[in-house]
């Protein structure tokens, strides 16, 4: 049993790690991982995480509310009716 170890940096993405290197091991092998900041933990401002979390719309109120209408529709189309 190999016991070897090493530190690696990364990103977490989800619950996806980004190492900064290759680990040099082969694909599928197991690892026990122990997760720890790098630096000290960042405190946002109230809002920000879900402004960051919904980039993307962050700047587009009308158009999210357009799609998210469109949505809406789309799914009443497909949606059947209840019987009584």
């Amino acid at each position: 049993m190999n016991t070897a170890s090493n530190i690696f940096k990364g990103v977490v993405h989800g619950n996806v790690i980004e190492l900064d290197h290759a680990p040099g091991l082969p694909d599928g092998e197991h690892v026990n991982v122990i997760v720890q900041a790098s630096g000290p933990s960042i405190r946002l401002p109230p809002g920000e995480g879900l402004r960051r979390a919904f980039g993307a719309w962050a700047e587009e109120a009308a158009e999210l509310d357009k799609y998210l209408e469109w949505n809406r529709q789309q799914r009443k189309l497909a949606r059947r009716e209840l019987e009584p």
